[in-house]
């Protein structure tokens, strides 16, 4: 008699392009684990991040805008929701295997710092051997997370390499990245630069006129016009490469061009703009404020992290537990930290 794992593993053998990567076909996980009776690998996998703390810590974790005080910008959280969509809709159109593009996008952020890159800049400072969130990611998936038999959600191989790759916008990975995971690194850049973009017309710090009009005019006019230019224009060329030997997931070079140069522009204009710029200077004041404080009194640190301070060192055990923070979280420690509060009981 077949089992539905039996069953879903057949199933992508029959429907999955044959350049898709086969759950049965998975390089597999460090520390072996018996067969699931009703999902493959990589559906355990999404399943196992969807669950972790780390994953609904994202929520209330800054995209660009720190506590920006309206529920319609975007978070962390909104930010991997739709990397997630937008990804799956590539690798349905590519034939490739949806349940490991989405355990990967998934996942792609669960080792971010509060305040977005600000907190990543200052941590990359402050940590001896640098700070990267993608890095950090694996680290929280494979240390951090408390899995059913220890430390660690015990992934497959090919769900960590994608994590661990999905930053930066062109780079040849194709040699050790799955297609699944090119996809993504590719959907979390269409879907930040298009929602940012949004987010900062929302704001008011940003009009359409203020965009160079020749990526305007390869990408289209509207925020769901150039995100189905982007998508549309991958599948197509990928299909190319492919279909020309090369496993590779990439834009066609005006796209990819017009992508390029919106990115720097949001970079130069937005990220590193005086808005943003004000409030990074604050979070990162906040977080340099508390990663000091913690290696002087590292025992108000919690035992978890005590723990990763003996074994790994103070500062790894104070940046895993400052990085693991949500903005709010943050802020909190901050002022109980540094604010004064009276003794005296109110009568």
């Amino acid at each position: 008699m077949t089992t539905i794992y039996q069953w879903l593993i057949k199933r992508e053998a029959e429907y999955l392009a044959p350049y898709a990567q086969k759950a049965a076909a998975s390089k597999g996980r460090a520390i072996p684990e018996a067969e699931d009776c009703i999902r493959t690998d990589y559906m355990r996998d999404r399943d196992r991040i969807i669950h972790s703390k780390s994953f609904r810590r994202l929520k209330h974790k800054t995209q660009v805008y720190i506590s920006p005080g309206n529920d319609h910008y975007r978070t962390r959280l909104t930010h991997t929701l739709e990397v997630s969509q937008i990804s799956r809709t590539i690798g349905k159109a590519l034939g490739l295997n949806t349940d490991l593009i989405e355990a990967i996008a998934l996942g792609h952020d669960v080792g971010h710092t509060p305040f977005a890159h600000a907190g990543e800049e200052i941590l990359n400072k402050l940590l001896p051997g640098g700070f990267k969130h993608s890095e950090n990611s694996v680290r929280v998936l494979t240390h951090l997370e408390q899995g059913p038999k220890g430390r660690g959600l015990n992934l497959c191989e090919e769900t960590l390499i994608g994590i661990l790759q999905h930053s930066g916008l062109e780079k040849d990975d194709s040699g050790y990245n799955t297609l699944e995971g090119q996809v993504v690194r590719y959907a979390d850049k269409i879907a930040y630069i298009q929602h940012d973009i949004d987010d900062s017309m929302r704001a008011g710090i940003l009009k359409l006129s203020d965009i160079p009009r020749e990526y305007l005019e390869v990408l289209g006019e509207g925020h769901g016009e150039r995100i189905a230019t982007l998508v549309q224009d991958l599948v197509h060329y990928s299909k190319k490469n492919i279909a020309q030997g090369k496993l590779k997931i990439s834009l066609s070079p005006d796209v990819y061009q017009a992508l390029s140069g919106l990115r720097e522009f949001m970079f130069s204009t937005i990220y590193f703009g005086p808005l943003c710029l004000a409030e990074r200077q604050r979070a990162i004041y906040v977080i340099e404020f508390l990663f000091n404080h913690y290696l002087r009194y590292y025992e108000q640190l919690p035992q978890f992290y005590l723990e990763i301070a003996e074994t790994e060192g103070l500062e790894r055990g104070v940046a895993d537990y400052i990085s693991g923070m949500t903005d709010n979280y943050c802020i909190m420690m901050f002022k109980k930290l540094v604010i004064p509060r009276s003794y005296i009981p109110l009568k």
